[in-house]
């Protein structure tokens, strides 16, 4: 009789491997890509220096993409949106013709099975680059800024996306949102919440991206503290309690605990967010040939599974698809 537990008898072949495995292999419908389409020039194609690999659009060579991404196996994305003009109410935001809409609506004439999430934030829109309306003592006014919002969920709804998310962390926009939504007849359009949004510095190639860092200041008046734990529950609650459908944690690799403990406290969906700063790591990494790109890719989407993520946005995810390293 063996004194000691002999656990390798259960990794001897690839088979067995695969037979015991506790967590099942990435799918195409885990997956959700990035995008950031930019008004004006429709022809835009622009590399993000901190984030190679990934590109501001124009509505034309965005349709490029997607169309490429579709012909692997493209499930769903979230679109972010950059317009040719930034002012204190965000009036790009919402906009009827607003780069989102417009977008949303090419895809959809287009592709009307492809899952589109928008991103309902502000700070894109904003001349000010902060996620609310800014006083001019550099205050954040939290109530006031639900209406845009709203505003801004329901025109993108409006153009026909399959599902809102709301980024921002104003205390309440999920129930203004859900309101809105719901007078205007929506009542089946989902709403997935950024209810856990930490003030990360792994932001930082996002914010390149977007063209939203703030021009004073900085949003730990409405992002959550880094040393928060229990508070992701408090947050998580609040966002449910409002009628929100499904949950982000934002970031995930370094929030992995925070993410298993939000998947074990709710019965909703859970997205995790591999952020800007988690992609341009790996992805320098790889490009200096440091790491093992591909397999140090799918470690790191798998760990996010194993904590509970049923959903995870990656900017890997046309990579996966292209190399066919997902089912």
């Amino acid at each position: 009789m063996n004194d000691f537990h002999r656990g390798r008898r259960l990794r001897t072949s690839p088979q067995l491997r695969s037979m015991v495995r506790q967590t099942s292999p990435l799918m195409r419908e885990n997956l959700i890509m990035p995008y950031f389409v930019v008004a004006g020039n429709p022809s835009l194609r622009k590399e993000i220096p901190s984030m190679p690999g990934q590109y501001q659009l124009g509505l034309d060579t965005l349709t490029e993409h997607i169309a490429a991404a579709v012909d692997r196996g493209l499930v769903s994305c979230i679109l972010f949106g950059i317009p040719e003009h930034k002012d204190e109410q965000a009036s790009g935001a919402w906009a009827e013709d607003g780069i989102v809409q417009k977008a949303v609506r090419r895809i959809k004439r287009r592709w009307p099975e492809l899952q589109i999430i928008t991103d309902v934030c502000l700070c894109e829109y904003m001349s000010h680059g902060h996620c609310g309306i800014l006083t001019t003592e550099g205050r954040i006014l939290n109530d006031e800024t639900l209406p845009l919002l709203a505003q801004t969920a329901l025109s993108q709804a409006k153009a026909g996306a399959d599902m809102v998310a709301p980024s921002d962390m104003m205390d309440g926009r999920v129930a203004a949102i859900r309101a809105a939504l719901d007078a205007a007849g929506l009542h089946n359009t989902p709403i997935m919440s950024y209810a856990v949004k930490y003030a990360s510095a792994f932001y930082g190639p996002f914010r390149d991206a977007a063209q939203s860092a703030p021009a004073c200041g900085d949003r730990k008046s409405y992002q959550m503290d880094p040393g928060n734990a229990r508070e992701a529950l408090l947050e998580a609650k609040a966002d449910l309690d409002e009628g929100a459908d499904a949950l982000i944690v934002k970031p995930a690799g370094p929030y992995s605990d925070i993410l298993r403990t939000v998947c074990d406290a709710v019965c909703v969906p859970v997205c995790a967010y591999q952020v800007s700063g988690e992609y341009a790591m790996i992805r320098a990494a790889g490009l200096n040939g440091w790491i093992d790109e591909r397999a140090v890719i799918m470690e790191s989407l798998l760990g996010l599974k194993r904590a509970g993520a049923q959903m995870i946005i990656t900017y890997f995810t046309e990579t996966l698809l292209g190399d066919g390293l997902v089912r």
